[in-house]
């Protein structure tokens, strides 16, 4: 969120910064400052977008039909791993 927030405020002091260095803008160390701020603030702008969705896909309720396949997944493996173990012990016995 302090990221949407900060490239926000970036984005917008470099459009303003833009139009009040106009003149300026055609001069390298004038017209840079601005252009700097705006693709950063856009790029932290991107950046904070998908930090919220990332929490939103977190809050979202885990759909049931995957949790039940995949634990019947897992007891399915802790199966087969049991009968593999007995397996093993039986082939040392012998």
């Amino acid at each position: 969120m302090k990221t949407l927030i900060g490239g926000a405020i970036a984005a917008v002091l470099g459009l303003i910064g833009i139009v009040v260095w106009f003149p300026q803008f055609l001069s390298v160390i004038a017209g840079t400052i601005p252009v700097l701020l705006l693709l950063g603030g856009a790029l932290a702008i991107y950046l904070g977008v998908d930090e919220l969705k990332d929490t939103w896909k977190q809050d979202e309720p885990a759909q049931t039909d995957t949790d039940t396949s995949s634990s019947e997944e897992v007891e399915k493996y802790k199966q087969e791993i049991n009968e593999l173990r007995e397996e093993i012990e039986t082939l040392k016995k012998e």
